[in-house]
């Protein structure tokens, strides 16, 4: 169905593209734009869309899009630039987010627009509808969507910027859904989802026409389940610098893979693989060794 073996898949993220503020130091990041980052880096043509401020941390951030090669339809708003302070506790971070930043002020544009009618795959989450504005245009944005584009929604709940009504809503979009295993028990609450992990996948996947549910289980497993098979895959040891990025670096080598024709199987090994090497480096847009 994504078969894209004969030409460069474009790959689109939309959202949030922030500053991720460590202790002793700053990474580019923002999940749409990570996926965006690691598809780029296998092969494919990428953009991101999101808004920056008209003020430097704005324009040095586009500036390491470029450097990374990630083409890009970034406006400037008249709000400060996002970023997220990063704690980390082995290795595992805790985000604070700051609100009524640049990206929740993402206007429609018709750049934006044509960007999104040549997707082959388009990645939006949670975090960048936490705002009305930026929620419209990411809705409107899916509407021009080509109905053979996979529709990646990885959900990402944050602190307390997401709702039913809005994972609903994404969820009739999407063609692919992503979540890991806090936010499976928080999605059970919520949606009344009982039995085994399995049989709450496929409910979702059922009542939402999926193609795809991807359920991440942090330094145990993942789990990839489609309509007709499953795949689980135990997850490496590493030796872990951070985490930040590594589920956006699977999510976007997964999606690379299905469009350039792998198996289900073959598509999630490359995504296991690539997430553990992120894992490894520090921030989420880590240089790719060679033998990736």
């Amino acid at each position: 169905m994504y078969n894209m073996e004969d030409k460069k898949p474009l790959i689109v993220g939309i959202g949030e593209l922030l500053w991720d503020v460590f202790p002793d130091r700053k990474k580019a990041g923002g999940a749409p734009v990570n996926f965006v980052y690691h598809a780029t880096r296998m092969g494919a043509e990428g953009c991101a869309i999101s808004a920056v401020g008209k003020d430097v941390p704005g324009t040095e951030i586009i500036r390491e899009l470029e450097k990374n090669r990630i083409r890009n339809c970034i406006e400037k708003v008249a709000y400060p630039t996002g970023n997220v302070l990063v704690e980390l506790n082995e290795g595992s971070p805790s985000y604070t987010i700051t609100e009524d930043v640049a990206w929740d002020y993402l206007p429609l544009t018709q750049q934006a627009i044509d960007w999104v009618k040549r997707a082959d795959a388009i990645c939006f989450g949670t975090l960048a509808q936490r705002s009305p504005v930026s929620r419209n245009t990411i809705k409107a944005l899916l509407e021009h969507a080509s109905a053979t584009a996979i529709l990646f929604f990885d959900v990402n709940l944050r602190q307390h910027y997401y709702s039913k009504e809005l994972i609903e809503e994404s969820l009739q979009k999407a063609s692919v859904f992503k979540l890991n295993d806090d936010e499976l028990t928080a999605l059970r609450a919520m949606f009344g989802l009982e039995g085994s992990d399995e049989e709450a996948c496929r409910r979702m996947m059922g009542n939402y026409n999926l193609d795809y549910m991807i359920l991440t289980a942090g330094s145990v497993s993942s789990t990839v389940y489609s309509r007709m098979e499953t795949s689980m895959i135990p997850t490496p040891e590493v030796e872990v610098a951070d985490t930040v990025g590594a589920g956006d670096a699977f999510s976007g080598a997964f999606a690379y893979s299905i469009l350039t024709g792998k198996s289900l199987q073959e598509a999630h090994r490359k995504a296991v693989d690539i997430a553990a090497f992120v894992c490894t480096r520090q921030g989420a847009w880590p240089s790719y060794d060679k033998s990736l």
